[in-house]
């Protein structure tokens, strides 16, 4: 498959209150073909979060390069949707207009992506829910609408950081499958972040494990489960042989538990 994002030695360095450098990853490469789901797990404070961001162009890396359908990315770019770890909508907008919050901050024209923004709500199970307020919604059902609202401009790639990482088990559960549903639906690009490895395998086409800090590539792991995927593909023993080998690329001893 052709590359479409592309990490090319990525490094990045912060400089700490003390005046002290700390190396939060280094020379991470890796690339992404179009319209593949990959997802990066490692321990915590590995870097993942900060690659993700740098993938975005939210943070500067401080070395190496990614580069998106050929360009280097250099700041933030419309092809680009991002789903924090919390919805953050805001509590006195409705869903649709929360879904539409993004058209408003890149000054697109409203009324062409309004029906947009209906077609995604429907594509997620929301149309009877567009003149709610968050408040009247379940934790799943925000971060439904943080989706949307990451899909509503038409990105090529949708950018993930744990946003199941809140709900709780069963909950997380509806959620993958719900996002697997948008994915296959919508063809876009995904570069996911979890803690969790069954989340990970059961989620992509490829997982990267980052080792502890500094972040460096241990591995990626080609996910070679049948779609469309169902919760009991988890109990298979192909399933289990993937998690068990992640856990080893990460260091973590089975007897002692660790990552999901």
């Amino acid at each position: 498959m052709p590359s479409f994002i592309e990490l090319r030695h990525v490094t990045k360095t912060y400089r700490t209150l003390q005046d002290e450098d700390l190396l939060a990853l280094q020379d991470v490469s890796f690339d992404i073909g179009k319209g593949e789901f990959v997802s990066i797990v490692g321990t915590s404070g590995c870097g993942k979060t900060t690659l993700l961001k740098i993938v975005a162009g939210l943070i500067p890396h401080s070395g190496g390069e990614v580069l998106i359908g050929g360009s280097s990315v250099e700041g933030p770019r419309r092809d680009i949707g991002f789903v924090f770890q919390q919805p953050v909508l805001l509590p006195w907008r409705t869903v649709l207009e929360n879904t539409l919050l993004p058209i408003e901050v890149m000054g697109l024209p409203l009324e062409q992506y309004r029906e947009r923004a209906h077609e995604i709500l429907d594509m997620v199970g929301l149309t009877d829910f567009a003149d709610r307020y968050p408040f009247e919604l379940s934790g799943g059902m925000q971060q439904r609408v943080s989706i949307t609202r990451a899909l509503v401009f038409e990105p090529d790639v949708l950018l993930m950081d744990e946003p199941f990482g809140a709900l709780d088990a069963m909950t997380r559960e509806a959620m993958n499958l719900e996002l697997l549903r948008i994915w296959s639906k919508s063809g876009k690009t995904v570069l996911f972040v979890t803690h969790s490895i069954s989340e990970a395998i059961f989620l992509s086409d490829r997982v990267v494990a980052l080792t502890p800090r500094p972040g460096r590539l241990a591995d990626t792991v080609e996910v070679d489960l049948p779609r469309p995927r169902r919760l009991d593909l988890m109990q298979t023993e192909a399933f289990g042989k993937l998690a068990k080998r992640i856990r080893s690329l990460l260091g973590i001893k089975e007897e002692l538990g660790g990552i999901e």
